[in-house]
């Protein structure tokens, strides 16, 4: 990395950490107290709130559980409406903040650094490269998992979904994010733990 890379990347860290709201656009689900699903879009967050996108507003005070893409469960509760949604506070531990801090570092910094995926996880083959891929109209299509990492895996199939469209591989949620020669590549909607991703592919 050039010294005029390091230079546009490093004070955004530091902002961020004082809770800078940065734009994203990560899709997910979330619930509210009565425990109905909902999908939902993330377009702002820090480490200590986020704005969503949603199909239903719930109250102010509220306490909402969401899953989202790259980042992973948080919780909190709703503080305003926002024209199609809501925003939350986050409620977590200085651990779990900084935890977001880096992740929000990495999203907002990996198109400028040219990074597919986050490289910190190095690739490895599975234990057991057979699996399923699920679509999102829940057919199911019997694939091999070429290679993978806590981020992301290259998977051999004949099925062709849009980029951009979320799938599963075994139980792992994900989303494609490009066609290889044989299959495609996904990176998985949260950072899979070293110690359970093989068994939560098959």
């Amino acid at each position: 990395m050039s010294a005029v890379a390091k230079k546009s990347v490093l004070p955004r860290i530091t902002e961020r950490r004082r809770h800078q709201r940065v734009k994203v656009n990560l899709l997910g689900r979330f619930m509210l107290e009565n425990k109905t699903e909902y999908p939902c879009q993330v377009i702002n967050m820090s480490p200590g709130g986020m704005a969503m996108i949603t199909p239903i507003r719930g109250e102010i005070g509220e306490r909402v559980i969401a899953y989202i893409d790259h980042i992973g469960r948080i919780e909190g509760k709703i503080v305003r409406k926002i024209e199609g949604g809501f925003a939350i506070t986050v409620d977590a531990t200085v651990r779990k903040r900084d935890k977001l801090a880096s992740q929000l570092t990495w999203l907002a910094n990996r198109h400028l650094l040219d990074l597919p995926e986050d490289r910190r996880h190095e690739r490895r083959q599975p234990k057991q490269p057979i699996t399923k891929l699920i679509l999102p109209d829940g057919s199911e299509h019997i694939c091999r998992v070429l290679d993978l990492s806590l981020s992301g895996a290259a998977i051999k199939t004949t099925v062709r979904p849009a980029v951009g469209k979320e799938v599963s591989i075994g139980k792992i949620r994900a989303r494609i994010v490009r066609h290889l020669e044989e299959g495609l590549a996904v990176e998985f909607a949260a950072v899979q733990d070293s110690a359970e991703i093989d068994k939560n592919l098959r």
